[in-house]
């Protein structure tokens, strides 16, 4: 208590001592704390902006990837099919690029195309085969010049448009970039990229595009040697924009560079990036050749409303105290669930060891009375083992059939089942018949086990002296609902041995109207009828309040 008053008093006078400091000090503590926190808000929003970008310009690139393996692919299946022929003739050819079937998927490219190799003495044999095809107009271009090993002109595009005719026989091998690409592809025998060129589809126009080529070879006897190639052309800035109607690139800019981030190198753009925006870079790797893919977005000029809203607060000394409060309030509610939580487990726990320690005693107490009366009435140790090893075992099938269910309602039948299935396994075999119906009737857990101890008694005896003793006999026991609050059985014996008028008292009857009589409360009624025994059995129907811990749904 004196500690308390003593700090009262030494900040009453930091206060009288310090009018102006005190408040200044809290004001600019204050306002640290919201400038702090201002700053990480904004360097999480940059943060979590980038990563969005750069995921998105992850996926962009993929797209890109998956679009130029596709035509790939196709490239492939071309070059197999041309490497197996002579020569390639025009009906040939278009009916492999009609039986590919394209679909969205070859958006963005002009067509595919054959480009055949021409060495130098068969340009007249080449310039004959596109006349034949396309008319006088349409020749070698530019001609093969001195010192040049071969040409690979463009011998057929599909589809016959008025724009890729103007590609027709134009020497691709003449020019460097292509060039590079078709070497590197014949080293390779792989599909392979060009870098940034312009089509001669464009007439003029200088709009970047690439192509990418796929070598096919024939076999001679000095070894393999290339026939021509397999290509697709492209327009660079179709081929993103038929990738970005699929994937999005939502309020973003994409570019696309040929190998370098520089002006000279870019292939296409989905729109002009403003000087003052935030990037992310990708690598793309187009038929082996490399791409650089640059996503932007352009900066917020001001602060986020996170940022507004944390300012604001951070002005009144009332808004960091309701954080401090909000804090203490939020740690003493988590306290009291807790606690409430421990109270209620506690408590569960105590009830199922109240109820453990009562099902024990129940137990224990029906182990016992089967050990006395069975010890009265068994003449020899093995018939005292015996009886005493089933009846413990009936009591353990009904325990599996409680434990199963949570030791909550039992099914009646399946009661019956269990301890009557040794015997319908026997059945197979030209042997008893047993006949069990009923309704689906629920048992509660004590009841259950008296039932069970029940069915045991009558079957043990059924396997002795009657129905179930010899082939022939039949058992049928069969279960309604008697009242609301009782369930009958009605267990009759036939086909077994005639039942003796003289016979004695043995501890299964004992234990049927003494123990199960009891356990159940109602008598059990059995007549011995000569041609079989039948026994009557009343059973409780209890609702699940009297005999589990908590009430179930």
């Amino acid at each position: 208590m004196e500690r308390i008053l003593f700090r009262r008093t030494n900040a009453r006078r930091w206060l009288t001592q310090f009018p102006r400091a005190v408040p200044l000090a809290i004001f600019l503590l204050i306002m640290s704390i919201a400038a702090v926190s201002t700053f990480a808000i904004e360097r999480g929003e940059r943060r979590s902006e980038s990563a969005q970008l750069s995921e998105r310009a992850g996926a962009v690139a993929s797209a890109l990837e998956r679009r130029a393996n596709t035509n790939a692919a196709y490239l492939r299946a071309g070059a197999a099919l041309f490497a197996t022929l002579n020569d390639v003739p025009p009906s040939r050819f278009r009916s492999f690029v009609s039986e590919l079937r394209l679909d969205e998927d070859y958006r963005g490219t002009e067509g595919i195309g054959w480009a055949q190799r021409v060495n130098p003495n068969g340009q007249d044999a080449f310039n004959r085969l596109l006349a034949s095809e396309y008319g006088d107009a349409v020749t070698l271009h530019p001609a093969i010049a001195p010192g040049q090993p071969f040409a690979v002109p463009v011998t057929f595009l599909e589809p016959d448009t008025q724009r890729n005719r103007r590609a027709l026989g134009f020497d691709m091998y003449s020019e460097e970039v292509r060039r590079a690409a078709m070497i590197e592809a014949e080293r390779t025998a792989q599909p392979t990229a060009s870098g940034k060129v312009v089509l001669v589809q464009e007439g003029g126009a200088q709009a970047p595009g690439f192509l990418i080529y796929m070598p096919v070879f024939e076999t001679t006897p000095g070894g393999a040697r290339l026939k021509g190639f397999v290509y697709s052309a492209f327009n660079a800035q179709a081929f993103l924009s038929s990738v970005l109607r699929i994937e999005g690139a939502g309020d973003n800019n994409v570019r696309i560079y040929d190998e370098k981030v520089e002006p000279d190198r870019l292939m296409a753009r989905s729109r002009a990036p403003s000087a003052d925006s935030t990037h992310a870079q990708e690598s793309v790797m187009i038929a082996g050749h490399r791409w650089i893919l640059v996503m932007s977005r352009e900066k917020a000029a001001a602060l986020s409303p996170l940022s507004k809203i944390t300012l604001l607060f951070g002005l009144a000394v009332a808004g960091l105290l309701a954080l401090v409060a909000r804090i203490l309030t939020q740690q003493a509610k988590e306290d009291g669930e807790r606690l409430s939580w421990f109270e209620e487990q506690n408590a569960i726990r105590n009830s199922l060891t109240r109820e453990l320690n009562h099902r024990v005693k129940n137990t224990l107490a029906n182990v016992l009375s089967i050990v006395a009366l069975t010890r009265r009435r068994a003449s020899t140790l093995d018939e005292f083992a015996e009886g005493l090893d089933g009846r413990i075992r009936a009591l353990s099938a009904t325990h599996d059939l409680l434990t199963q269910s949570d030791w909550g309602p039992t099914p009646m039948g399946a009661v019956i089942e269990a301890e009557l299935a040794p015997y319908a396994r026997d059945a197979r075999d030209a042997g008893p018949v047993i006949s069990l119906e009923g309704p689906q009737i629920e048992l509660a857990p004590s009841d259950a086990l008296s039932l069970g101890l029940a069915i045991h008694e009558l079957a043990t005896n059924a396997a002795k002296y009657g129905s179930l003793s010899q082939p022939g006999g039949n058992l049928s026991v069969k279960w309604s609902l008697s009242g609301e609050n009782h369930a009958r059985i009605d267990w009759v014996e036939t086909g077994g041995p005639p039942v003796p008028e003289d016979r004695g008292r043995g501890f299964g009857m004992d234990l049927l109207e003494k123990i199960v009589a009891d356990e159940l409360q109602n008598p059990v009624r059995i007549d011995f009828d000569p041609a079989g025994l039948r026994c009557t059995l009343t059973v409780p129907v209890r609702t699940p309040r009297v005999f589990t811990i908590r009430g179930r749904n």
